[in-house]
C-alpha cells in the first residue's frame, strides 16, 4: 500500500525536476521514491550491514570460498592471538 506527501518546492526547482525527468522517461514521482529510498538507505545503519553482508557473501561465493575455509581462516586467526 503506498501514502501520499505534500512537499513545498520552488517553480523553478519543479521545473527542473519535471524536465530532468522527462528525459529520463521518469514521472516525478518514480524520481522522488528513488531519492527517498537512497536517502533512507543510506542512512540506515541496519540496511547498510545487511547490504554489506550481502555484498562480502556475494564475493565469497564468487571466489568459491565455502564454511570450511571460513572457518580454517577464523581458526587461524584466533590461533595467532
Amino acid at each position: 500500500m503506498t501514502t501520499q506527501m505534500i512537499v513545498r518546492i520552488n517553480p523553478e526547482l519543479k521545473y527542473k525536476v519535471n524536465s530532468l525527468a522527462k528525459a529520463e522517461g521518469k514521472s516525478v514521482s518514480e524520481v522522488v521514491r528513488e531519492l527517498l529510498e537512497d536517502y533512507v538507505k543510506n542512512r540506515d545503519i541496519g540496511l547498510y550491514i545487511d547490504d554489506l553482508w550481502q555484498r562480502i557473501g556475494d564475493k565469497l561465493i564468487s571466489r568459491k570460498i565455502g564454511p570450511k575455509e571460513i572457518h580454517r581462516a577464523i581458526k587461524e586467526v584466533r590461533a595467532k592471538k
